[in-house]
């Protein structure tokens, strides 16, 4: 049994849903302990405990520590079975991130998966619901990984009350090792100021200074309003070059001014486009296992996050692979998988 120390890098939840996957795949049990050790909450919180019973669930596996709170867990999988599946988090607890603990190994079966999550769909720490059908999913398909997503209903955190469906399909040989080193030509830029249960006049001002700050022509940032449970605003645009696509979102948050949130977009847009790199920084932190299940590749991104670290060393933990950062062209990062 493998031995995981959750305080690893930044110390987050990540490390766990890692772990809980690659566990999965590789019919490998391990125990981790000091869980989230580096947040203000140390130990599961619900969206934690959603992703350990989801993962159990669909690997029939046997665990000890599966709690709220609890600092420590042990998960030994048997088999991941694919089938119809329905999770609830039971508060805003980040769907996205439940799902992305379940859709690698739930690919790798024979058959497809039908896969309901109902919790938080837009939450602060987690990717949106945009990032992962505009840019996650289009990113892995070049992998042989294929799955759709439905947004049945929006969930803004603290309220949440949201519904993602999946339809997971087997996976598919891949047409060669994934490569993006070069972005290519800038193709369209689109961008949303989404708002539920709040004045339009929020999304308005977003979206006039986004416009303004990415000198963005008239209809490449539109408004829109949503129903949800709670009041919720998401700030998104996507960027997207001949070879890559890739979303960048900021919330909106009690104190935080509209012009706040789009200039905080608005660095994130600039910080990618100045560097040259194919892969933006979060984005390049979700490939790192995909890319590791399916050949290796290599990607240019940005400076890697503590997240893509702390990836890097449970990924090889469990698999026989290498993952190194080197430093390319204008200060990009070269991130290369290799079997």
């Amino acid at each position: 049994m493998l031995t995981i120390d959750g305080s690893l890098g930044e110390g987050g939840g990540q490390i766990l849903r890692s772990a809980l996957t690659l566990s999965m795949l590789t019919a490998e049990p391990f125990r981790i302990e000091n869980i989230r050790a580096g947040r203000a909450k140390p130990g599961l919180l619900r969206q934690h405990l959603a992703a350990v019973k989801a993962a159990a669930l669909i690997s029939a596996a046997e665990t000890t520590g599966a709690e709220l709170g609890s600092t420590s867990l042990t998960f030994a999988p048997d088999e991941v079975r694919a089938g119809d599946y329905s999770f609830a988090i039971g508060s805003a607890g980040a769907t996205s991130l439940v799902f992305q603990t379940v859709f690698l190994p739930l690919a790798r079966q024979a058959s497809p998966s039908r896969v309901t999550i109902e919790g938080g769909t837009h939450n602060l720490s987690a990717p949106p619901f945009e990032f992962l059908e505009r840019a996650f999913l289009p990113a892995v398909a070049r992998m042989g990984f294929d799955a759709k997503l439905t947004l049945d209903r929006h969930g803004f955190y603290p309220a949440g009350g949201g519904r993602l469906a999946a339809e997971i399909r087997p996976v598919r040989a891949a047409a060669g090792k994934f490569a993006a080193e070069d972005r290519g030509s800038l193709v369209s830029r689109r961008g949303e100021a989404m708002f539920a249960n709040l004045g339009v006049d929020i999304a308005r001002r977003e979206a006039a200074k986004l416009q303004e700050l990415l000198t963005l022509d008239d209809g490449e940032v539109t408004i829109r309003e949503v129903k949800s449970a709670g009041p919720g605003n998401l700030l998104w645009i996507e960027i997207r070059h001949e070879h890559v696509v890739d979303v960048f979102t900021a919330h909106g948050e009690l104190g935080v001014s509209s012009e706040q949130v789009a200039g905080k977009v608005a660095r994130q847009v600039e910080k990618y486009i100045e560097s040259g790199a194919a892969i933006g920084a979060h984005l390049a932190d979700q490939l790192l296992m995909p890319l590791a299940l399916s050949g290796g590749g290599r990607f240019t991104t940005t400076r890697p996050t503590p997240h893509t670290h702390s990836n890097i060393a449970v990924i090889e933990k469990f698999l026989p692979v290498e993952i190194t950062i080197a430093d390319a062209k204008q200060g990009e990062r070269l991130i290369e998988v290799s079997l």
